[in-house]
């Protein structure tokens, strides 16, 4: 008989272990990350949220999913042990392998800019009344003026179009001195005076500067708001602003390429920010970016058609976890029965 015992015990108390185990939900860590993970610290759903709890029902368990605030946060749960894995947008990349297992991709991505909406259709119109325009116009006028008071001073006592009062004399003057700028003068009008020549002639040489600087500023001013508005690459939109998150692999990208860009803490942050106009220009994770165009911003920004830094997400695990290959298989269960595709469908309508 206890022969019997002891050799039934361990079978015994082997079944109860695996019923513990699978009786305590799986946790896993996640970030607010529209679409994938949204409303996290209340109801979580999302593509990601979506997935994972078909992956855990068909491993025969439940899941839990625990809230951070941002991806080292995660990271460092699951290197702790304090969650079983995590499950948002989370890229897969060669420096996160050394630390991290990841099941098979989830989905594939890929980096994007957006921009902002210009109200302003026409550059023209932008570059006529921008602030440049207005000091060249406010300088010109202060040049002209000048000018037409040192030619009355010059010519008062010479001739009789400019031997008026000083105050009388502030029009005519400036009218004389805009007309040797636009048309080279009157020839009824020609100075008398010795200094007055001298004077003109001056005017009129630094005249051909004054009408080049005024053109190029116009020209400059259309020339940047047409590349606004037709820009098709990062280096288009240098110039923009540009800013991500912190610590992503869209910041890691723009700091290899030594293009300047700010970051912020968090994808809200970043969004707060680019709603603030703060920035011009986001450049962050299609899927993530292309939901937002099209649920959240009212039509107000675009998307740049070229794709950067094509790449996957999959679910984050401590190295050597005994729960990747059962993730694996129910990754790949789910895909063979058309319940992945049920899911992205959901989130990012057909493809």
């Amino acid at each position: 008989m206890s022969v019997l015992l002891c050799i039934s015990f361990p079978v015994f108390a082997q079944d109860l272990g695996n019923a513990s185990i699978d009786d305590v939900p799986l946790r896993f860590a996640t970030v607010e990350r529209p679409p994938f993970a949204m409303n996290i610290d209340t109801d979580p759903q999302g593509f990601s949220i979506d997935l994972m709890r078909d992956i855990a029902s068909e491993m025969g368990q439940e899941v839990e999913f625990i809230p951070f605030n941002s991806f080292p946060e995660v990271f460092e749960a699951i290197e702790t042990g304090d969650v079983d894995g995590a499950i948002a947008n989370i890229s897969i990349t060669a420096a996160r392998e050394k630390t991290m297992d990841f099941s098979q991709p989830i989905i594939a991505s890929s980096l994007q800019v957006m921009l902002r909406q210009d109200k302003q259709a026409n550059p023209i119109i932008d570059a006529v009344f921008s602030l440049d325009i207005l000091y060249a116009i406010l300088a010109a006028f202060g040049l002209l003026s000048v000018g037409g008071f040192m030619m009355w001073f010059f010519e008062r006592n010479s001739q009789p179009y400019f031997d008026r009062p000083m105050l009388a004399a502030a029009f005519p003057s400036f009218w004389w001195a805009l007309n040797l700028v636009v048309n080279g003068g009157f020839e009824e009008r020609v100075p008398q005076s010795k200094p007055g020549r001298v004077f003109a002639v001056l005017l009129v040489i630094s005249s051909l500067f004054i009408v080049s600087i005024f053109v190029a500023t116009i020209t400059a001013s259309i020339t940047v708001g047409a590349i606004k508005q037709g820009a098709t690459s990062l280096a288009d939109i240098e110039q923009h602003h540009i800013a991500t998150t912190e610590g992503s692999t869209a910041s890691a990208f723009l700091s290899a390429r030594e293009i300047s860009h700010v970051t912020t803490p968090d994808y809200a942050a970043l969004i707060e920010g680019f709603e603030n106009e703060e920035y011009g220009a986001v450049f962050f994770d299609q899927p993530i970016l292309s939901w937002y165009a099209r649920t959240q911003s009212s039509g107000e920004v675009r998307l740049l058609d070229r794709r950067y830094h094509p790449e996957n997400y999959g679910i984050a695990l401590a190295q050597g976890s005994p729960k990747r290959e059962a993730i694996n298989r129910a990754l790949l269960t789910l895909r063979e029965v058309g319940r992945y595709d049920q899911i992205h469908t959901k989130w990012f309508g057909l493809q």
